[in-house]
């Protein structure tokens, strides 16, 4: 079932790009080829985020030990966890409630096939990459070109389920169950939800204020194309569609914008503009056109986050088709009201970088300020950092 309440579409304008200088970029991993995706868990229990990332064309799924704030500016501790190819996406989770962070990988091309890559139980382990063991999940073998997966424990049975989605002739969103035993892999059920025609997002958020989390999620190709949220209903998932949202959907972020309380939308399209959907009254929307600003690729991320300290909501942006000198990584602050379109732009990654992918603000090294978390796949530029330049403002 559909639920779109449109109720007024805003196009918003930049002010004048300002004229500031690319941060501070660091190199995490520039070790293989094609990376693609950082996803953030603290798997050690130090308090501290690790990555975890799918080199496409180089056929390994590698994870990074943050290795301190002391030492986050050198490349991190590293272990290949498995080796498969045209991995899309990499997460971890405690597939098997061991309290180990297992890492699960989502490929497509013509490997199809999701797998998981079982941690040491032994922490003093986890950086050998022997230590590791690979297995797929033989349901998934051929079924579609996977690539997402969010876990999440959906039924209150056993350990975290696993939401995924793919791309492509035949594409679903579904969700793997989780059976009593989490290492039989050929007793996981997959069930399929909606059709897809390209998922970009997968996210787990409260969309109904109930408590519960729901899924969102973007879909950037074919007659499926928007973006949706799915409410479980305790034997089912009811599908819900956002207004306005029949363009190319890149990735997504959630947050409150406007600082009004409520949690509202933002996603990155193709070809333009970031679209912001504004929650009212549940369970409307009023939706906005922000314009990129000029020197930038085609959208590929965003986030809302506070980038410079003024406990003022901004916009962070990454980009693909970054060539002949146009930035990857950009944000965008506001005055005001962010509804009335006084958007001023801000350099982040300048002109190295072509094609950036899924992008985290988080303090990396603990001054108190976010930096920016994402991976380049093009030019080897690898998986990166780049270093906020603004004191945060007590």
């Amino acid at each position: 079932m559909h639920e779109a309440i449109l109720t007024t579409l805003f196009v918003l304008t930049l002010s004048p790009i300002l004229v500031d200088h690319a941060w501070e970029r660091h190199v995490i991993d520039a070790s293989s080829q094609g990376a693609d995706g950082v996803r953030l868990a603290d798997i050690n229990g130090d308090g501290l985020l690790d990555i975890a990332t799918a080199w496409e064309e180089g056929g390994l799924i590698r994870a990074y030990q943050h290795p301190g704030t002391d030492s986050v500016s050198s490349p991190w501790p590293a272990v290949t966890v498995g080796e498969v190819r045209s991995g899309e996406d990499a997460v971890f989770v405690d597939l098997d409630t061991d309290g180990a962070m297992d890492v699960v990988s989502a490929c497509e091309g013509q490997t199809k096939t999701l797998y998981v890559h079982w941690a040491p139980q032994d922490a003093k382990h986890c950086l050998r990459a022997n230590a590791w063991k690979t297995e797929a999940f033989p349901s998934s073998i051929g079924h579609q070109m996977w690539m997402y997966v969010l876990p999440l424990q959906v039924d209150s049975a056993f350990g975290p389920d696993l939401l995924v989605a793919g791309k492509g002739n035949g594409a679903e969103i579904g969700w793997f169950r989780a059976p009593e035993h989490a290492r039989d892999l050929a007793a996981w059920r997959y069930e399929r939800i909606a059709s897809m025609g390209w998922v970009m997002s997968i996210e787990a958020t409260d969309m109904d204020n109930d408590g519960d989390l729901d899924v969102l999620y973007s879909d950037r190709r074919g007659p499926t194309r928007g973006i949706y949220w799915l409410e479980w209903q305790g034997s089912r998932w009811k599908r819900h569609a956002l207004p306005d949202a029949n363009r190319e959907n890149m990735f997504l972020g959630t947050g409150d914008l406007d600082r009004d309380g409520r949690m509202d939308i933002v996603c990155a399209t193709k070809g333009g503009p970031i679209m912001w959907y504004q929650r009212q009254d549940n369970p409307s929307w009023r939706v906005h056109e922000i314009a990129y600003p000029p020197g930038v690729g085609s959208g590929k991320s965003i986030a809302i986050a506070d980038i410079n300290g003024d406990e003022q909501p901004d916009l962070v942006f990454s980009c693909e088709h970054a060539r002949g000198g146009l930035s990857g990584i950009r944000w965008l602050s506001h005055t005001g009201d962010p509804a009335g379109g006084d958007w001023q732009s801000h350099e982040i990654a300048g002109s190295e970088g072509v094609k950036f992918d899924r992008l985290v603000p988080h303090d990396l090294d603990g001054d108190g300020d976010l930096d920016i978390i994402t991976c380049e796949e093009a030019t080897g530029l690898g998986v990166i950092w780049y270093e906020n330049p603004h004191a945060p403002k007590r």
